[in-house]
């Protein structure tokens, strides 16, 4: 592993001990699912969000030139949050710093799970992981940053992290 790739881990991991939920109700995934759609049509992005809770679908759009096939990467990567409990770009890179590969060396059906970037863990307190807030649609790399930048500015503004 380089040090570019364990800086990299370090932040990703940051991020995820950063954007903590001190609760997480059907009606937050609605006010979340819905900032994400706003700012997505505003900068007229072609992706598909979804939110998930204990596997069931909080909140689902699909915005202009997104297909079903976003979807299914929506399920894919969500898959591996739920697996690792960790951000899916993250558990992607962690297995190229080892020098592997998520697809042939995760030994898991690649028709189910993407470690690919865009789905977050949805972290609840000390109580860890308990969803997902994921987008598909874009390079892999920008699907992590939107959904990050998002929940960052949601947290905020909701008073659950401080600023």
């Amino acid at each position: 592993m380089t040090d570019a790739d364990a800086q990299q881990l370090a932040e990703l991991l940051a991020q995820e001990h950063r954007l903590v939920f001190k609760t997480f109700e059907h009606d937050t995934a609605w006010t979340l699912g819905s900032r994400l759609h706003a700012e997505a049509l505003k900068g007229q992005l072609p992706i598909a969000i979804s939110l998930r809770r204990n596997g069931q679908y909080l909140f689902h759009a699909a915005l202009p030139g997104s297909s079903a096939d976003n979807d299914g990467w929506l399920l894919r990567k969500a898959a591996v949050v739920e697996r690792y409990g960790h951000s899916s770009y993250y558990v992607g890179c962690k297995f190229r710093a080892d020098g592997g590969d998520f697809d042939t060396d995760s030994r898991l059906d690649t028709g189910i799970f993407a470690a690919h970037g865009g789905a977050f863990p949805i972290i609840l307190g000390t109580s860890g992981c308990i969803g997902t807030v994921a987008v598909s649609g874009l390079p892999q790399v920008e699907d992590h940053r939107f959904v990050v930048s998002q929940l960052e500015r949601f947290l905020v503004e909701t008073g659950q992290i401080p600023e």
